[in-house]
């Protein structure tokens, strides 16, 4: 990152949290449901849920049950002492899972929340073609950052609530280790607000390495702010022999372009 790019955020880090980490939520519902709909060359998913309701599969659960016993079973002295999470079910539940017994409040923020895919929410890259037939050249042209479906929002609107939220939370938290249990795009705009990751870089990193469902994100204070000490990490999963699954965010619109 070019000194010229170092963003506020940064700065801010330098009186905030003790630590902070990212938890992508366990396998959903329609994770399953994408999966099965696009191997059976289907349009649209046949599930009858808002994005907000979709649960956690069993598969989803285990993982959220992994990421709890690897919280039990760190020192006391780098437990996590606060939590927030994204209202979204799946999110909301792998957080409530995670911090079982550990005595943490939980806050729920929707600025947390997975990314609104507005039009194509429930659509496969199929059913996107077929019922948009030219978003995928405007996507092409935009570009996956910038580029907004009808009604919903592009990776820099999240980005752009996100760092509201980063700066808010640095300053509720201050001196805590802050848990926070959110989505996959959610977490790279977090990327965006404390690295300065610039376009190219942040869907890079997405697309090199993508998050597992129940991944750890970690950061901790350094000399220029909060550095990236883990990205990705499934290594709680791993651990307690649970399947490690890398499923796309519901609805995710990449393979129409």
């Amino acid at each position: 990152m070019s000194p010229e790019n170092e963003s506020l955020d940064t700065a801010s880090d330098k009186r905030g949290v003790a630590s902070l980490t990212l938890v992508r939520h366990g396998e959903s519902e329609g994770n399953l449901a994408d999966r099965a709909a696009l191997e059976a060359n289907e349009p649209r998913l046949d599930l009858d849920l808002r994005d907000a309701d979709v649960p956690l599969s069993e598969t989803g659960r285990q993982q959220a049950r992994a990421v709890r016993d690897h919280l039990r079973s760190l020192p006391e002295d780098q437990r996590p002492t606060a939590v927030a999470s994204s209202p979204y079910r799946r999110a909301r539940q792998t957080a409530e899972i995670a911090v079982e017994g550990l005595d943490v409040p939980l806050v729920v923020d929707e600025r947390l929340r997975e990314r609104d895919l507005g039009a194509f929410d429930g659509l496969t890259w199929i059913g996107i073609q077929q019922e948009y037939p030219h978003e995928s050249e405007r996507r092409a042209r935009v570009g996956k950052f910038y580029y907004r479906p009808p009604g919903g929002e592009s990776w820099a609107d999240v980005a752009l609530r996100v760092r509201q939220v980063h700066l808010e939370l640095q300053e509720r938290y201050a001196g805590e280790r802050l848990c926070v249990f959110s989505h996959q795009a959610t977490i790279m705009a977090f990327r965006v607000a404390i690295e300065g990751l610039e376009e190219g870089e942040v869907l890079d990193a997405d697309k090199s390495t993508p998050l597992a469902n129940c991944s750890m994100t970690v950061y901790e204070p350094g000399e220029s702010g909060l550095e990236l000490v883990a990205y990705g990490d499934t290594s709680a999963v791993d651990r307690a022999g649970e399947h490690v699954t890398h499923e796309p965010s519901r609805g995710d619109e990449e393979r129409a372009g």
